[in-house]
């Protein structure tokens, strides 16, 4: 239970509170909160999903805080309002440059639960149709086409460690191919 919270930074992407709760004990404490509008993100599935091995259009993007490139799922934070499918065709179009013509949501991950209350919405995407990207100024993206198969071996290799690119790709090789 929240007793109060005082905004410590707001920023462009996240705002960070100090909250006064009340622990499950009874006994009260400060903790410092990471507060996100959240966030969806799409596994586009480029091939005939039913096929022996599916390709997907992964992407290699330079990521600050990892001190270079990472190998994930095209996502993107939700603009107030906004519904968390067309979310995730947004970020598909802006980051990879190809519509949807089937977009199904897959499952909702938090993130980091510790600090921060950002969850993110995955979803994957079949029947793509090329179109032109609209890349933000500070993503440096190239597609790279994996195929399923491949990507499990990166998982297990640990070169796919994002999260929600590690839960994307396995959900949908489990729940949804039967990979």
């Amino acid at each position: 239970m929240q007793f109060g919270s005082k905004r410590i930074h707001r920023g462009r992407v996240i705002n960070l509170d100090v909250d006064t709760v009340r622990f499950p004990d009874g006994s009260t404490g400060e903790l410092e909160m990471v507060r996100h509008p959240g966030a969806a993100a799409v596994v586009p599935v480029a091939s005939d999903p039913n096929g022996d091995d599916p390709t997907l259009l992964l992407i290699k993007q330079y990521r600050y805080a990892t001190d270079g490139e990472l190998l994930e799922i095209p996502a993107g934070r939700l603009n107030p309002g906004e519904d968390p499918a067309d979310c995730a065709k947004r970020e598909l179009l802006e980051e990879v440059g190809v519509s949807a013509g089937r977009v199904e949501r897959l499952t909702t991950i938090w993130t980091t639960p510790g600090f921060t209350d950002e969850k993110i919405h995955l979803f994957w995407a079949t029947d793509l149709k090329t179109g032109q990207h609209a890349r933000e100024p500070d993503e440096f993206i190239e597609v790279s086409p994996t195929l399923l198969s491949d990507a499990l071996t990166l998982i297990r290799e640990g070169r796919i460690s994002d999260a929600k690119t590690v839960v994307g790709i396995l959900y949908i090789a489990g729940f949804i191919l039967g990979y």
